[in-house]
């Protein structure tokens, strides 16, 4: 198993939530959202290319808009192998966090 970085579990994880709705300016809105930082669109295409490459998404271009001046958007969605990774991922770190101590807040890291 090739473990998944941060950000790729991130954008999963976001495609997982936005449903059909995955395209990279709402990714980047979820992402925004979850992890309170501002996210640059290329910290979310590079990924979504290595992702798209490993299998681990698809994605399909929308009908094109008058409103994005005849250009299409890009949809993403995980394919099962993205979702098996997702569990791999979420199983990694319960295992790790079993058995540690709880972490309160910010301040106990002081």
């Amino acid at each position: 198993m090739k473990f998944l970085s941060r950000s790729e579990e991130f954008i999963l994880f976001a495609i997982w939530r936005l449903g059909e709705l995955a395209y990279c300016v709402e990714i980047r809105k979820e992402l925004r959202a979850v992890t309170r930082k501002n996210w640059s669109f290329g910290a979310i295409y590079v990924p979504l290319g290595r992702l798209e490459k490993r299998g681990l998404i698809k994605s399909r271009l929308g009908s094109p808009t008058p409103r994005r001046g005849g250009r299409s958007k890009r949809y993403y969605e995980l394919t099962r192998y993205g979702l098996k990774a997702l569990a791999e991922a979420r199983l990694v770190h319960e295992a790790m966090w079993n058995g540690q101590p709880r972490i309160v807040s910010d301040e106990s890291l002081s």
